[in-house]
This record gives structure tokens, C-alpha cells and sequence, in this order.
């Protein structure tokens, strides 16, 4: 059983059901990037950064913002909705899923990052849920599955019933845990589009629409997640992630816009 319990800042309010920072943790903007894929999320290496579309990814400089490398499917042949994106070992881990087709169903889809061949596929089937984000953090994988209330909702089912699960290397189920109930109101009729571990050992998740970042830790017993703060961005919810060369470097994308948003947020005071 994991537990990564670390020592939340010391000037700590408690408003509507979530602790935050008196101070307030802030989000500044260091640049932008154009990329027509911008409609899902963004991953990030040393050199580049890849932007994720429902069934299309642009792979660019970081340097220039110059498109490199792209792949995409008519929609549907294969790939109907990616999500996420996150690298390991040289190859680009996608969250597919059929969304909004109910019953949900996900998969795993891996692609070399060098060329964008795709080079896998992992079939999670359905159950779980509607696969949103996955990242690594201790050596193991970590991965949202989202339920909706909109149009993609399923019988007997809400946005209360999306959970973060641990898999093994093999993605077998080892725990889960679910969000509180006034993150679930945040998430509204949709739900964490998005997710990472930051530096701090904490998660870092976004919504679908609101200009904000909540910071969640595991409990300490039972299955509810501790919402523990929030930070104001520029993206309005969809998929992140956190600069390999520089830690507390934000990658987001503003989805009207088709815009990649390289921001910096505070560290935690500890």
C-alpha cells in the first residue's frame, strides 16, 4: 500500500471544503505555441513537445515551435478520442478512448517519439471507465478514468464515480481512489481532463473548462483523495504536463485558441 504523505504549507485557509494557500500559489506565462492539434493535451521532452488532437498528433520544437513530425487517422480508423499524452523510455503513451460512445471503453495506444509510428496497442476493454490521463510516478502508472453526466453518461452512472487507479507494469489493478465530492462539483457534467504528479509528490488535475489547477493527495486511509489546493492558469481544464528540465515548468493548451501555454507555478511552501 502506497502512501506519499508530505507536509502541506504552513499558512493554510480552510474555504468552501478545500485548503489553499493564504498567499494563494500563482501561475505566470512564459510563452505560447500555435498547433492546430491543440484540442486534447500536450506532452514534453528536452527537445520537443508533442500536441494531441482526438486522432492526431504534431510533434515540435521547443526551440522554434517548428512541426517536425505529425500522424493522423480519419477519425474512428482506428483512433476515435486520445486525450493524454505522456513520455517514457522514448515512446509516447496515449489515453484512447471511445468517448462519447457508452458503455465506455479505453486502450492504451504507444507510439515512438522519434517518428510518431505507432508502435502498440493496449486494450483496457470497459469497466473502468473513460481513460483520461496517465503518468508515472515512483516506477508505477497511474490513470484516470472518467464517468460524465452529459451526453456520454452511462446508466446509474455520474461524474462522481471517476476514479484514479494504480496498475502495475503490466496495467493490472492494484487501488483506487475517487475525488472528493466539491471537486466532483467543479468537474460539473464532465471530469479530470487531465493530470499529473508534480515535483512535490503530489497530483496536479484540471477539469474541462475552468481557468484552474486543483492539487489532490492520497488519504492517509480510506479511498477520497484530499483536494488541498488551487492554482489559478491560463488553460481552461483538457491535459498537462510538467517540464523534465525544468520541474515546476506547466505545459497546458487552451483548446479555442489551439494553443500550447508554457507557464510557471509556485513550489509549495513546505
Amino acid at each position: 500500500m502506497i502512501r506519499r504523505r508530505l507536509p502541506l504549507p504552513f499558512a493554510l485557509l480552510f474555504v468552501s471544503g478545500v485548503l489553499s494557500l493564504a498567499e494563494g500559489r500563482q501561475h505566470q506565462e512564459i510563452r505560447r505555441y500555435q498547433a492546430p492539434e491543440a484540442r486534447q493535451g500536450v506532452a514534453v521532452d528536452e527537445v520537443f513537445f508533442y500536441v494531441v488532437n482526438n486522432s492526431a498528433i504534431g510533434k515540435y520544437r521547443r526551440d522554434t515551435g517548428e512541426r517536425v513530425a505529425e500522424w493522423s487517422c480519419p477519425e474512428g480508423e482506428p483512433m476515435i478520442h486520445f486525450n493524454d499524452g505522456m513520455l517514457f523510455e522514448g515512446r509516447l503513451y496515449l489515453s484512447h478512448s471511445n468517448y462519447p460512445g457508452v458503455p465506455s471503453t479505453s486502450s492504451i495506444e504507444i507510439f515512438d517519439a522519434e517518428t510518431l509510428e505507432p508502435v502498440d496497442s493496449i486494450s483496457l476493454g470497459h469497466g473502468f471507465g473513460s481513460f483520461t490521463w496517465l503518468d508515472r510516478w515512483n516506477g508505477e502508472w497511474f490513470a484516470c478514468f472518467a464517468f460524465y453526466g452529459n451526453r456520454a453518461a452511462e446508466p446509474a452512472r455520474d461524474p462522481s464515480w471517476t476514479q484514479i487507479i494504480r496498475f502495475d507494469e503490466r496495467f493490472r489493478r492494484l487501488e483506487g481512489w475517487v475525488f472528493p465530492d466539491g471537486l466532483i462539483e467543479k468537474f460539473a457534467n464532465y471530469s479530470c481532463s487531465g493530470g499529473a504528479f508534480g515535483p512535490d509528490g503530489r497530483m496536479y488535475v484540471t477539469g474541462h473548462d475552468e481557468k484552474e489547477l486543483y492539487v489532490v493527495e492520497f488519504p492517509e486511509a480510506g479511498s477520497i483523495l484530499k483536494w488541498v489546493d488551487t492554482i489559478p492558469i491560463e488553460a481552461e481544464g483538457q491535459a498537462l504536463c510538467f517540464d523534465p528540465a525544468d520541474p515546476w515548468v506547466l505545459w497546458t493548451i487552451l483548446k479555442r485558441n489551439k494553443e500550447v501555454i508554457v507557464g510557471r507555478i509556485d513550489p509549495p511552501v513546505d
